[in-house]
């Protein structure tokens, strides 16, 4: 049963069955993530003796949808009605001999869906769950599929995300499964991956990194669509540069302040740094914490006045206004209220053409404006980090990057979206 998989994919999945199906993978964004864990799926099922139940994790309502999109569509699996080559549910041979493969790996009630306002009964074959609902629930459910009799295979998408806090609670099975450990599979993918010590928590729960799949080669073996990345250059407006310039100089005062008590500051990278000025505002030491606090304050004051400083909306104004007007475009920013701002002066200049997404919108007119943006009734979709992960929009060729942080994933995560690989597409982002 053909399934068209890069040869990337097959390299891949032949790593993850000599790690006895467990591992994660760090691949491009519109690399084919998706369609590599389906097909994992299908072919661990046509090893086992016993029936195997898919366990998908994702962190949003959007990616869950996704995700239940591609199930239905993927072609090698459970079709029309019948028992497939091994006695399980799956595809019939046609009169000709040959496999129906109009249906997906999921059809009729074999997938459900946790969280995001849905609530499928747990049985299925395949669940997908968003984060929140997982953290309370999956171990339980895992634990007992496994007491069952069946296998069972965690697929966490974006697993990054799970390293921390509370979504650590999504693993608290794994003490609980020794004497079931040959019937349990594991699958993280992330389009970057950490390093540290979050690399060594979830290489411990999911499995070590098996497979790297960057973007420089998958551009090279024209998997992604082709890209260009453009950097605009901004200026601040007069009275914006002088707070900037007063705040910067209120800060390194203040960190002078600090290095004298605390020198380990001056060898510290930005992350780390904040951390333990973070513990350092909570110090008995009257004078020390104010310090350290003000100095998160005037931190964050200044990130939000770069952040929304307004030559950001007069630029992307200005390049929509020279983009080719057949073409889609994402844009993405940090603040809602940034975002609406934009939403208002491109809803005047093109009436009806405009949309945002974001999460002050509500989870039905977030699904409406998405929607909207896939089937041509808008041009132009803003989001706030909402869009930043994940979520398939193929026909989106063009990116505009409103404002964003310092952090590498971002960066890489929505040049992401606008990859999708289509026929004659180009991309570009800004």
């Amino acid at each position: 049963m053909e399934m068209n998989l890069y040869p990337w994919q097959e390299s891949c999945l032949k790593r993850w069955f000599e790690n006895h199906g467990r591992g994660m993978v760090q691949a491009a964004t519109g690399a084919g993530k998706t369609r590599l864990a389906l097909a994992a799926a299908y072919r661990l099922q046509e090893t086992l003796p016993c029936e195997l139940k898919v366990k998908i994790v994702v962190p949003t309502g959007a990616l869950m949808r996704q995700w239940n999109q591609a199930l239905r569509e993927f072609p090698a699996a459970v079709p029309k009605g019948g028992e497939n080559l091994n006695g399980r549910n799956g595809a019939e041979p046609d009169a000709r001999g040959g496999i129906d493969m109009r249906g997906g790996i999921g059809m009729w009630d074999d997938i459900g869906m946790r969280g995001s306002g849905f609530k499928t009964p747990a049985d299925r074959r395949y669940m997908i769950y968003v984060i929140n609902s997982a953290r309370y629930e999956l171990a339980r459910q895992i634990i007992s599929d496994l007491k069952s009799g069946s296998a069972v295979l965690l697929i966490a998408d974006e697993c990054h995300r799970y390293e921390s806090g509370q979504n650590r609670l999504i693993f608290e099975f794994l003490p609980h499964i020794e004497k079931y450990r040959e019937r349990f599979f594991s699958l993280g993918l992330s389009a970057t991956l950490p390093g540290g010590q979050a690399y060594s928590y979830l290489a411990s729960v999911l499995g070590k990194r098996i497979y790297t799949y960057g973007m420089a080669r998958a551009a090279a073996l024209q998997n992604i669509a082709p890209y260009e990345i453009f950097h605009i250059s901004l200026s601040f407006e007069a009275e914006e540069a002088a707070s900037y310039q007063e705040m910067t100089e209120r800060m390194n005062v203040l960190y002078r302040n600090l290095l004298r008590p605390f020198p380990i500051l001056r060898n510290m990278n930005q992350k780390e740094r904040f951390e333990l000025l973070r513990s350092l505002a909570g110090d008995k030491d009257r004078r020390i914490a104010e310090t350290a606090s003000l100095y998160i304050k005037l931190s964050y004051k200044r990130t939000s006045l770069v952040c929304l400083a307004s030559a950001r909306l007069n630029c992307a104004c200005r390049l929509i206004e020279l983009l080719p007007p057949d073409e889609k475009i994402l844009v993405f920013g940090e603040r809602v209220s940034q975002a609406e701002e934009l939403y208002r002066l491109l809803e005047k200049r093109y009436p009806g053409r405009a949309g945002r997404y974001h999460s002050r919108m509500g989870q039905q007119a977030n699904r409406n404006a998405l929607e909207r943006f896939s089937n041509g009734e808008i041009r132009i979709l803003i989001a706030c980090r909402a869009l930043d992960e994940g979520l398939d929009v193929p026909d989106a060729s063009i990116g505009i990057v409103l404002s964003g942080t310092s952090v590498q994933r971002q960066r890489v995560q929505r040049r992401g979206r606008i990859l999708r690989k289509r026929e004659g597409k180009r991309a570009s982002l800004y």
